[in-house]
């Protein structure tokens, strides 16, 4: 029988993949396409999963190891630098290595315990988590939607 740490986790990467297959398939040209009216390119996009997945190793996890500073989070805007397809890949492949690493290291009672953000207040680790899977797959869908429709 798998532990929950096992089921999550498959679930996890499973959902992520809407994320992760659109990253072979892109160019560098498509990292600054918007759909307009909205600011957020598809290289800001990228970022902010990247960011967002070492701020969940850190804050949610508890990996102390993690240093990050979350531009994307803190700027709240695109700023147009996100445009180096291979710097945001291995972005993304280190937040995703580094979101996993501590993920595996958690307990059926971890997922049980509650912590405290100030971006979604008092939660399990397992209800935490959930935000964690629908915020990349949200992000997903619209660069899919910036690559085929935006400029």
């Amino acid at each position: 029988m798998k532990t929950k740490t096992a089921i999550l986790l498959e679930l996890w990467i499973e959902a992520r993949t809407r994320f992760s297959n659109q990253l072979q398939n892109l160019t560098s040209e498509d990292l600054t396409k918007k759909l307009n009216p909205s600011p957020n390119s598809i290289g800001f996009l990228i970022r902010h999963i990247g960011d967002v997945e070492l701020l969940f190793a850190k804050n949610v996890f508890g990996d102390r190891t993690v240093k990050v500073t979350a531009k994307t989070v803190i700027d709240k805007k695109d700023t147009g630098e996100w445009t180096n397809l291979t710097e945001l890949v291995d972005y993304v492949n280190q937040s995703f290595a580094t979101l996993k690493s501590i993920i595996e290291k958690q307990s059926n009672e971890d997922w049980e315990t509650s912590i405290s953000t100030q971006e979604f207040g008092t939660k399990t680790k397992a209800e935490a988590f959930g935000r964690i899977v629908s915020h990349t797959t949200y992000h997903a869908g619209q660069m899919a939607i910036i690559k085929k429709y935006g400029q």
